[in-house]
């Protein structure tokens, strides 16, 4: 713009920029208000779940639910033995781990290959899309498949049943995870490591996968508390039983199923053991979300 077009520019009326400064002011107050409002209520609604979830679970738990199986209940006979969640504990380890280790692998080659090697092809946007179908698919309907797939063709209810159905639940969070970290990594640092001679799968393995560990080791976390808690698909899979069991070829008890099921039996003593239960569950996640920040914040 010239010096004479600037000289007849029209001056910018004080007052106008005043009262339009004033009103973008009181527009930001007001969003302003409104986030922290927002905020508010949900911290509110979470702290009174996390409240009443111990204050109802510690009054309950101790090491008697921890170190026994089911009993029947006691209401109104204080002679019989408490029961616990024992076998509900050891079936919730082994179908979680199992279903992670099966699951997570897969998760994250999916993830690798539409990152690495099938951006803007129609087989990687058929993959991702089938991906995000199942990161929003009702676990109910994986637990129907699985149903058709596993157990029928077993003859029963099955642990293996169940930890193929918390496998398929994982797979899509790993690799929708492990694509959005791996795509955050700039271009210039793949291409830095292949102009130094270094193939394609070393070039991934030890520099993409060791820049975004911090972003898929959480992936992999919100897999877990995922099916950490989830009942649907266990109780067309696995199923669940009373007594500690770690035959996978046979129905397995599970934190969320015995949860479930005495937190509906209307005994106050079972419902009692159900809310111990539940911060059993809550716990669990947390020591596990703990102890991976601490381990990743000290290789970092």
């Amino acid at each position: 713009m010239s010096a004479s077009t600037l000289s007849h520019a029209p001056a910018r009326d004080p007052a106008a920029a005043r009262a339009l400064g004033r009103r973008r002011s009181y527009m930001d107050r007001i969003i302003t208000a409104f986030c922290l409002a927002a905020t508010a209520i949900g911290l509110f609604f979470l702290a009174s779940i996390l409240a009443t979830l111990l204050w109802r679970g510690l009054g309950a738990l101790d090491w008697t639910v921890l170190s026994t199986d089911f009993r029947p209940t006691t209401y109104g006979d204080d002679t019989l033995p408490k029961g616990g969640l024992l076998h509900a504990i050891i079936g919730s380890l082994i179908q979680v781990s199992l279903a992670t280790l099966v699951g997570t692998p897969i998760g994250l080659l999916v993830g690798t290959y539409l990152a690495e090697y099938a951006r803007g092809s129609a087989l990687g946007n058929a993959v991702r899309f089938v991906s995000d179908i199942l990161l929003s698919a009702p676990s109910i309907l994986i637990g129907l498949f699985i149903y058709q797939l596993v157990v029928l063709p077993m003859g029963g209810f099955s642990g293996i049943a169940g930890v193929f159905a918390l496998a398929i639940i994982v797979i899509p969070v790993v690799v929708r995870t492990t694509e959005d970290m791996l795509q955050l990594i700039p271009n210039t640092l793949r291409e830095a490591v292949i102009g130094l001679g270094a193939p394609k799968w070393k070039m991934i393995v030890l520099v993409c996968y060791k820049a975004a560990l911090s972003g898929i080791v959480t992936g992999v976390l919100l897999a877990i508390a995922r099916i950490a808690g989830e009942t649907a698909p266990l109780l067309l899979t696995s199923f669940g039983n009373n007594v500690v069991s770690t035959d996978l070829g046979r129905a397995m008890a599970s934190l969320p199923m015995s949860i479930y099921q005495q937190a509906n039996s209307g005994f106050p003593d079972l419902i009692a053991i159900a809310w111990a239960g539940a911060l059993l569950v809550t716990l669990g996640v947390l020591v596990i979300n703990v102890i991976a920040r601490v381990v990743l914040r000290k290789r970092t």
